[in-house]
């Protein structure tokens, strides 16, 4: 009876494992046993106690700390103000990128997708964010090219051909609301289709495959591992976005397509951080040095044609509509709607010179401003923001910390408490004009604008030292 006891017990529920030892079961044997146990189920309830990487974010709301003025409104601005800084600081450190991509994105479309773990559903959340995706990709990679892929019940569907204009792409996406999710995935069957679509790509361009994954398993035909020796040898870069669990197969599939190098897949935790994996494969990839030696650089001829307005409609060679507008190719004279795009007739690349400006700041990307110290704004004397004139808080008004040096506070009056990432003076400083920016700006500047409003209102030269500007 001890034995049969002690089994029922090691195969048990929790529960049962606390009663037995606890002192519930009568034999001497369960009760040896349990005490042999109780550590397992000791490190085991720590194990529960402890909080997981989704549980990490959330923070007490008694943990807030009031401010000077006995509101937390100061402490929720700067949580906000870190939060935006958190986004910004990123590696900008130049490097040689691809800027002409040709990218294949891959959507699940399976019964997996009807789970409610992501709010509203991870169907609904993955068509919401792809077509924020495909606006912001192309407003980064304006002369690149994109398509989707669907997959259901174990194949692969074409949503949308690859090409540069995002509207087709969006309304493909948006058509996919009215259907419903069904089937199982298969990403051997998304792989092929996306190597037979980026196989036509000219070799000066970059091939890659973003995957939103929502199941835990995949239905393939075949060997999935022939599918990835023959991305590698294509050259295809694959990345994967887990909705669900990580799995070993989606990091083999990353791993030997991306040479060793396993950060590009990510497995989402909640709705903002699925949101931040997505967006953040518009930037560009770094180009390796295996891949130099296989396509070395070469220039590209491009055409920069002109709007022009016709007096009566014609044909044009993209879509045979009857248009008044247009662009004419710079060699063979064909009509086309619509740049970036690459002439029917000729095969010649028609760009706009605002289209290559927009791709350019990912191989010089802006530098990280850096957090403006009291002791500096006091040095400085910025009194606003020199992009939005937004006034900045002056010295004493409680946002220093007691005991500081030069401090504008008194002893024992309550102070302001900034949260870790988030300036003290709510500046931000760039280091080659030296001006003084609030955090919109700086997100303004990095995210969109991608210059310094001081350092291009200024004629500065290398080398040189800029008139009216303080050395550092």
């Amino acid at each position: 009876m001890a034995d049969s006891d002690g089994e029922y017990v090691q195969g048990g529920s929790d529960d049962d494992a606390d009663m037995h030892m606890n002192g519930v079961g009568t034999s001497e044997g369960t009760r040896s046993k349990g005490k042999g146990r109780a550590a397992g189920q000791s490190s085991r309830r720590q194990q529960r106690g402890a909080q997981a990487r989704w549980e990490a974010s959330a923070q007490n709301t008694w943990d807030i700390q009031e401010g000077a003025d006995g509101t937390i409104t100061g402490t929720l601005e700067s949580m906000l103000e870190a939060q935006k800084r958190k986004r910004l600081l990123k590696d900008t450190t130049p490097l040689q990128r691809g800027i002409i991509r040709h990218l294949l994105l891959i959507l699940d479309l399976s019964s997996a997708m009807t789970e409610k773990d992501l709010k509203p559903t991870r169907y609904l959340l993955t068509l919401r964010d792809s077509i924020q995706y495909i606006r912001e990709f192309f407003d980064q990679n304006p002369i690149s090219q994109l398509g989707v892929i669907g997959m259901r019940d174990g194949l692969a569907v074409r949503v949308s051909d690859i090409s540069g204009n995002p509207n087709d792409h969006i309304a493909a996406v948006r058509a996919l609301l009215t259907q419903e999710p069904k089937g199982v995935p298969s990403l051997q069957n998304a792989l092929e289709m996306a190597r037979a679509g980026l196989w036509h790509t000219p070799s000066h361009g970059t091939r890659e495959v973003v995957i939103v994954l929502g199941a835990l398993l995949t239905s393939d035909p075949d060997d999935i591992h022939k599918t990835i020796k023959s991305c590698v040898r294509d050259k295809i870069r694959v990345g994967i976005i887990g909705l669900a669990a990580r799995l070993h197969i989606c990091a083999e599939i990353c791993r030997q397509t991306n040479s060793g190098d396993e950060s590009s897949y990510g497995v989402a935790i909640d709705e903002q951080h699925f949101k931040e994996l997505l967006l953040a494969t518009t930037t560009p990839p770094v180009v390796r040095s295996t891949d130099k030696k296989v396509a070395p650089a070469s220039l590209l001829m491009m055409g920069f044609p002109s709007r022009t307005v016709e007096e009566s409609p014609s044909l044009c060679a993209c879509h045979g509509n009857l248009t008044r507008g247009g662009y004419l190719c710079s060699r063979c004279r064909s009509k086309v709607c619509s740049l970036p795009a690459t002439c029917p007739a000729c095969d010649l690349t028609l760009v706009l010179s605002t289209h290559l400006a927009r791709s350019y700041h990912h191989l010089f990307p802006l530098r990280n401003w850096i957090e403006v110290s009291w002791n500096r704004a006091r040095q400085k004397g910025s009194s606003q923001c020199f992009g939005c004139l937004s006034p900045f808080p002056s010295p004493g008004m409680g946002g220093e910390k007691n005991g500081e040096e030069g401090s504008g506070t008194r002893s024992g009056e309550k102070v302001l408490t900034r949260v870790e990432g988030a300036s003290e003076s709510s500046r931000y400083e760039c280091e080659t004009c030296q001006n003084h920016f609030c955090i919109d700006c700086d997100l303004f500047c990095h995210e969109v604008v991608h210059n310094c409003p001081g350092c291009q209102s200024i004629a500065h030269l290398p080398g040189a030292e800029m008139s009216g500007v303080e050395a550092a």
